[in-house]
């Protein structure tokens, strides 16, 4: 099944252009990462596959469902969404609340900012204790949401995002503002993830180091376009990735993880 298919895609706010003729497609059960510079686009082709932006030109079909002829709500229904720059809905008013972490992921099951406790049964209580289990928050569920930290808040919100059973988790920036070791429990959680029968992921980040070892396929995005997609293996190379950032770049793969460094430019010669 084809879950994402983006046709000839132009979008433009306010005069802006943000995309400009972009074709991609996403099967289902691949985990895919976005990459390029700052402005190249990544944000608003996330913005097209969750559901919340129409194109200005061509075609987007989430799911099955080409956006402008479907219900827009009812398909958010079946996508997950993380995005670390945006707060959940009325996250200040559960913090008011002293919403336990529990409470946080149970609202993810009706898509509400508050708790809907009359929608919520055994299998919804169990469901949430389990994905929190799963995203290594197990300790966490009594735990009053605004004293997590910000990992712990991270791994939540992937909880919740999960809980409506979702066939597409798109994850922007989750690893923002996240130390050393609170990243890597969340990018351990991730890989995790692709253990799950038909869940198709993906991610957006700026570091290569953050590329979890389970991503199937690479896409880089440069001036409000795409530069190149495919397995990761392939996109994710020194050449393509100094090119995608205007400077050299040396690429290295260890245990299916990936870093990248700049290589010094020397001048003159020497001995000279």
């Amino acid at each position: 099944m084809r879950v994402l298919e983006i046709d000839g895609v132009v979008l433009m706010v306010v005069g802006k252009t943000l995309l400009a003729g972009v074709d991609w497609q996403v099967e289902a059960g691949q985990h895919w990462v976005i990459m390029g510079p700052n402005g190249a686009g990544k944000t608003s082709l996330l913005a097209l596959a969750a559901a919340v932006r129409h194109p200005t030109k061509g075609t987007v079909t989430v799911l099955g469902h080409r956006l402008g002829r479907v219900d827009m709500r009812e398909l958010r229904r079946h996508i997950g969404l993380v995005a670390a720059s945006q707060r959940l809905v009325d996250e200040e008013l559960l913090e008011e609340e002293g919403a336990s972490a529990h409470t946080v992921v149970l609202t993810g099951h009706t898509g509400t900012s508050a708790p809907l406790w009359h929608r919520y049964g055994p299998a919804e209580h169990e469901r949430a204790h389990r994905l929190l289990a799963e995203l290594g928050c197990k300790d966490l569920a009594e735990r009053r949401f605004r004293v997590c930290s910000q990992g712990e808040r991270a791994r939540i919100r992937v909880a919740r995002a999960l809980m409506a059973e979702p066939a597409l988790l798109l994850l922007d920036e989750p690893f923002a503002g996240l130390d050393l070791p609170a990243r890597e429990d969340l990018i351990t959680a991730i890989e995790d993830l692709s253990a799950r029968d038909g869940l198709t992921t993906i991610t957006v980040t700026h570091h290569l180091e953050e590329v979890p070892a389970t991503t199937t396929h690479a896409l880089l995005m440069r001036d409000a376009g795409i530069m190149v997609g495919g397995p990761v293996r392939q996109v994710l190379t020194s050449e393509r990735l100094s090119e995608c950032f205007g400077r050299p770049l040396r690429v290295d793969q260890m245990d299916g993880r990936w870093s990248a460094r700049a290589l010094r430019l020397r001048s003159g010669a020497e001995g000279s």
